[in-house]
């Protein structure tokens, strides 16, 4: 199979991507790639790094600045011909767009040369790119529900999102490998790979309030924000820049107090972990905020806005999850209703659906 991917901007777009690279690969090892994203974002990086083909496009995203703004569309002119010549060159069986402004001169051109074209959306409220590409998409994969009232019915499907395939292969590790006891409760305290200043803040003070906690608490910074935490000494709380075995330690923790970032919402919906969500109020489209709500209408997460986030609010919703089993199950159960962890399975359905399961034939 012949595939073109392209997305870009944020890890929520390009990790995704690569996973559906990386489900092509164990189902058709023929299989060749070009993954077309920009030239200055963190996919012009991270993809080459994985010796996947890739083409570079100088683009900025729109801007209420009328320069700008015209600067945008005129780079968005010059990437829609370079991107027409090597959709031709490549040939593709299939043209997949995970999100990121960068998509849209993939995915249009695509659909006005023939091809089959495929969109994932990852966020409950989705992208701009992707609800302009609606249209040209041959079939449109959303991670939640929640996103099916915003793209045509008749092409689109709940696919779930393909990080939660990545969880599922994880191995489970000890608390002990952590340095904390087996019959405790552990909560994981992450806002991000890369912390969060305010957050933090907030954590230097409530940090000492775990101290007579029946439970133990792993506090994950952030790089820049480790120096401030790390001559702190309390029995029962440890924490660490970062996490590189992630998934690993997400399958033995009992809750987690995180962002609400389309791939976190992925992860602990597939092993049903109990959250409180306190979604970044810096995004686009506030798009965490009604990530979260999917899990809290649902009765599978508590919300904690960034604002409201203080030592009593946050020791009362995580006693408030602790001291009622069975709100705690209902929480698990509902949140595992919510996960997909066949998502990969889902979306490489949908490949082989628009493709034919000949892949030599270009169904245009």
């Amino acid at each position: 199979m012949r595939v073109i991917i392209s997305a870009g901007g944020t890890g929520g777009h390009i990790y995704p991507a690569l996973s559906i690279i990386e489900k092509i690969k164990e189902e058709d090892k023929e299989s060749e790639f070009l993954y077309i994203g920009t030239t200055n974002r963190m996919e012009h990086t991270i993809v080459p790094s994985k010796n996947i083909p890739y083409l570079g496009l100088e683009m900025i995203g729109l801007s209420k600045n009328p320069l700008k703004c015209l600067k945008s569309f005129n780079l968005l002119l010059k990437a829609s011909s370079k991107v027409k010549e090597e959709i031709k060159k490549f040939n593709p069986d299939i043209v997949i767009g995970a999100g990121g402004y960068v998509t849209f001169p993939v995915i249009y051109n695509a659909k006005k040369l023939g091809y089959k074209t495929l969109i994932h959306e990852q966020n409950s409220i989705p992208g701009k790119s992707n609800r302009i590409l609606a249209k040209y998409a041959d079939k449109i994969a959303v991670s939640l529900p929640g996103s099916l009232k915003y793209f045509p019915k008749e092409k689109s499907v709940v696919t779930g999102n393909p990080r939660s395939s990545e969880l599922q292969k994880a191995l489970k590790i000890s608390k002990h490998e952590l340095g904390f006891s087996e019959n405790k409760k552990l909560v994981l305290i992450v806002m991000g790979s890369l912390g969060s200043m305010s957050i933090n803040k907030e954590l230097k003070k409530i940090c000492f309030e775990f101290k007579d906690k029946p439970y133990e608490v792993l506090i994950v910074t952030g790089e820049a924000y480790y120096q401030e935490f790390k001559d702190i000494n309390l029995p029962n709380v440890k924490f660490v820049p970062f996490l590189n075995n992630m998934l690993n330690v997400l399958k033995i923790c009992d809750l987690i107090i995180t962002r609400a970032g389309a791939s976190t919402i992925a992860e602990v919906t597939t092993i049903g972990l109990p959250s409180i969500l306190v979604p970044s109020p810096y995004v686009a489209n506030n798009h965490q905020y009604y990530n979260a709500l999917e899990l809290v209408n649902n009765k599978a997460g508590l919300l904690l806005e960034e604002k409201d986030f203080n030592c009593q609010n946050l020791l009362k919703k995580i006693d408030i999850v602790f001291n009622d089993k069975k709100l705690y199950n209902e929480m698990h159960i509902n949140s595992l209703n919510l996960g997909n962890p066949k998502s990969n399975d889902n979306i490489y359905q949908l490949i082989l659906e628009l493709v034919g399961r000949e892949y030599g034939k270009n169904n245009k």
